[in-house]
């Protein structure tokens, strides 16, 4: 099945499963099997005499067990297969074995036993997001490729890789690519390192054939989209007279961000409204996002009108507390059994209707939502977590929620399709099919350090891969996509995306708010 990910133009990976697993790969599910060593037997059939590669994959375990990206029960063993099978033969001049770690301890035993292995180098592969391997393996001074499994590792890949190119890291390099031969290109930059060169000329190899692979500058011109904004007055005006509700474990006091009223409390609130609900009105929501969806994919009837109730909720406990937007810690509710049906479907319908849903309880992205509904006069901002695909020149913001009027709720609609939320496949969200075309801005303010974040990018492409979050929003970005890599450890993961060129009243705004402007691309 074709998953869009790294491994997926090698035509020639055909290694036999069975094999594969009877080294190791199938006992990884455990803490011990983690250190199993799938690529053994296979890397001893390559012959010795060769600079040696070890190929570690960074997961929790070959077949994910919980919810995380990719998604809950994603089988990594094939995809493993052919990245072995693919290097080795496109690569045949070196030696490559594999591990695998979910972290540092697995990753300092590997370590350890390599002191007497003669490897030459490593590849770092981030298959799940957050798992710490990378960190230890560089440490060890050794030349280290980073490579990114797209819609697997992508947020702890930017995060980290952020770090090592803040920190001018010497002997880290990196590969980001949908493209398996863009992978390939960049092992071969090992050979380097064998001939005499230093792991500088390594890593300084492998950006010159990242950056030969990227494709130029495409045509950035836009299809017409006049927003009318606010001015930074009248803006900062609207957005002191809005309040954010944020949902989490436990109620606090109401605190401040850009101005606006951030009010805390906890989820027995909006799961006491969810369950007063009125049922009809619940059933008539769910009809209604049912003939408007395109297709509704694995998602109950039951869990529609869990979801409408949901809405219902959400916007009676906005009513009773004066507020014009909400944030939920909506995957640990979920999980801990403080809430009982996804915000997704919810989040969506209040931002087309001018209000603002937020995911995750992530205060400073919901502030930054509400800044640019207030700015544009109703456009809804768009959460995401972001990929970067160099083989397209592309960000790719992916999120499970998205609204279908991105240009207001008196603008056209999209289409959009409803499905099980991504990383579980439990739940009701959205898949939305973002107009193409357009000039998007994207931001994030950070109050604390009176600094705003800013890229923009014109919207090409609606991503259709499986893995990871439902809608994905392709855009190219305007400027640099080399400095696009470069502040996810000072930012973290989140952007925020508003259709529309708003560079100009956004700047205008960070002046009047005292706030300098980062420009990460």
């Amino acid at each position: 099945m074709n998953k869009g990910g790294l491994v997926t133009g090698c035509a020639c990976c055909r290694m036999n499963r069975r094999r594969f697993l009877a080294t190791g790969c199938a006992v990884c599910a455990g803490a011990a099997g983690l250190l199993a060593r799938p690529g053994e037997l296979f890397a001893a059939q390559t012959g010795g005499g060769k600079m040696k590669i070890r190929i570690i994959y960074s997961l929790h375990a070959a077949q994910q067990p919980g919810p995380d990206w990719p998604n809950k029960g994603f089988d990594f063993a094939p995809v493993m297969e052919r990245i072995n099978a693919g290097l080795a033969k496109e690569c045949p001049s070196f030696q490559f074995v594999s591990s695998l770690a979910a972290g540092e301890e697995q990753a300092k035993k590997i370590l350890d036993e390599d002191k007497s292995a003669d490897i030459g180098g490593y590849l770092v592969y981030q298959m799940n997001a957050w798992n710490r391997v990378v960190q230890t393996i560089a440490a060890s001074g050794k030349p280290v490729l980073y490579a990114d499994f797209q819609f697997g590792g992508s947020g702890g890949f930017l995060v980290y890789m952020a770090a090592y190119l803040r920190n001018k890291t010497p002997n880290v390099g990196f590969v980001a690519s949908s493209r398996f031969e863009d992978l390939v290109e960049a092992v071969k930059c090992f050979a380097l390192v064998k001939k005499g060169g230093s792991v500088a000329d390594f890593v300084a190899a492998t950006a010159k054939v990242r950056a030969k692979n990227t494709p130029k500058v495409g045509d950035l011109a836009c299809t017409p989209d006049p927003v009318k904004t606010l001015s930074p007055q009248d803006c900062i005006a609207r957005m002191k007279q809005s309040k954010i509700l944020a949902v989490t474990t436990e109620a606090g006091p109401t605190t401040q961000l850009l101005g606006i009223p951030v009010e805390h409390m906890s989820f027995v609130e909006i799961n006491e409204a969810w369950k007063a609900a009125d049922k009809d009105e619940s059933h008539a929501v769910a009809e209604r996002w049912r003939k408007n969806a395109s297709a509704v994919t694995d998602v109950s009837q039951e869990t529609l009108e869990t979801s409408a109730a949901m809405y219902l909720g959400m916007k009676a406990v906005l009513k009773k507390h004066g507020a014009n937007a909400i944030t939920i810690n909506c995957l640990g509710g979920f999980y801990g059994g403080h809430i009982h049906a996804y915000p997704c479907l919810g989040f969506h319908e209040l931002n087309n209707e001018g209000l603002v849903g937020g995911c995750e309880c992530d205060t400073r992205s919901t502030s930054t939502m509400v800044t640019l509904n207030a700015l544009t006069q109703g456009r809804p901002g768009y959460i995401s977590d972001p990929v970067i695909d160099t083989a397209k020149r592309q960000i790719i913001y992916a999120h499970c929620v998205a609204s279908n009027k991105v240009f207001g709720p008196q603008g056209p609609t999209n289409p959009f399709t409803i499905l099980t939320h991504s990383e579980d496949r439990q739940g009701a969200s959205v898949r939305s099919i973002l107009p193409l075309g357009y000039m998007t801005t994207t931001v994030e303010f950070e109050d604390s350090r009176k600094q705003l974040l800013f890229h923009q990018g014109k919207a090409v492409a609606n991503d259709p891969d499986d893995r990871a979050c439902r809608t994905k929003l392709a855009a190219e970005p305007v400027g640099d996509i080399e400095k696009l890599f470069t502040m996810w450890d000072q930012w973290g993961w989140h952007r925020v995306t508003c259709y529309g060129d708003l560079k100009e009243p956004l700047f205008a705004l960070a002046d009047a708010l005292g706030f300098k402007v980062v420009e990460e691309a």
